[in-house]
């Protein structure tokens, strides 16, 4: 039998033990177990889901007149080269493309296309420039609210992407496309693509900046995509000669159509 003495170094041992395995489990999981992110959020996206950034980039114009801002940006597709035109936040429509590997490359793409009468003056848009990057500091909440605000911006705007595409569903991806690329990430092409590159979401559990998407007309093809911006809303190009607007995922029609949503964040 243990002395009183005894038995409480005995207690303390125990405690002491219980209190290094607490550790010990805390540490598992912070550094290798469960996915760790703040309260209530989902765990990480697989690997397989999450986006490649965009390189170095090309940044043209600064049109008052956003027809000027379209027409340069076909002159760019009729090269061969996929570019975005977008509202910029100094209230001027300017024109970006590219994905280049470095600035060198980078330069000289915009070299030649200016040497071609293309495109005159340029800026090269780094990869820390991006919403992609800046998230490693400021969390995951900045770059989806960065995606919904530029999907904010085109709100009003008519919607011109990929208007000869003959891939139905091409149409609208074209906003999804652009609000992505301009925080840094190189979603796939088409709404079907998309929908199959990202990761499955349940209903209530969408976030800002995820893909929602519809089968329009009613089935199970993809062919409708849009973006989340949060309270059940979603940022959307509706088709040809129909203005970019905001529409809720419990209106009848979409809610009908609604087949699921995809995060890549």
């Amino acid at each position: 039998m243990f002395s009183d003495a005894g038995k409480s170094i005995v207690r303390k041992l125990r405690l002491n033990h219980i209190f290094l395995a607490l550790l010990l489990l805390l540490f598992i999981e912070g550094c290798g177990g469960k996915a760790v992110d703040h309260p209530g959020s989902r765990l990480a996206v697989p690997e397989k889901s999450r986006l490649a950034h965009i390189g170095y980039s090309i940044q043209v114009g600064a049109f008052a007149n956003l027809n000027n801002a379209v027409q340069l940006y076909e002159s760019l597709e009729n090269q061969g080269v996929n570019a975005y035109y977008f509202l910029h936040a100094a209230g001027f429509y300017k024109v970006r493309f590219g994905n280049f590997a470095s600035k060198e490359i980078a330069r000289g793409k915009a070299e030649h296309l200016r040497a071609a009468r293309i495109i005159d003056e340029y800026y090269i848009v780094s990869p820390d420039d991006y919403a992609a990057l800046k998230k490693i500091n400021s969390g995951r909440r900045h770059l989806r609210d960065g995606i919904v605000k530029t999907a904010e911006k085109f709100i009003g705007l008519p919607y011109r992407w990929g208007g000869s595409s003959s891939d139905y569903g091409f149409d609208c991806s074209g906003l999804s496309m652009a609000a992505y690329y301009l925080n840094g990430l190189n979603l796939p092409r088409s709404s079907k693509d998309q929908y199959r590159a990202g990761a499955p979401v349940k209903r209530d559990q969408i976030q800002k900046g995820d893909l929602v998407f519809f089968a329009i007309p009613t089935g199970r093809e993809i062919s409708h995509v849009g973006i989340y911006a949060g309270n059940g809303a979603f940022i959307h190009a509706p088709g040809k000669g129909k203005i970019i607007r905001i529409d809720s995922l419990s209106n009848r029609y979409f809610k009908r159509r609604y087949v699921g949503a995809r995060t890549y964040l």
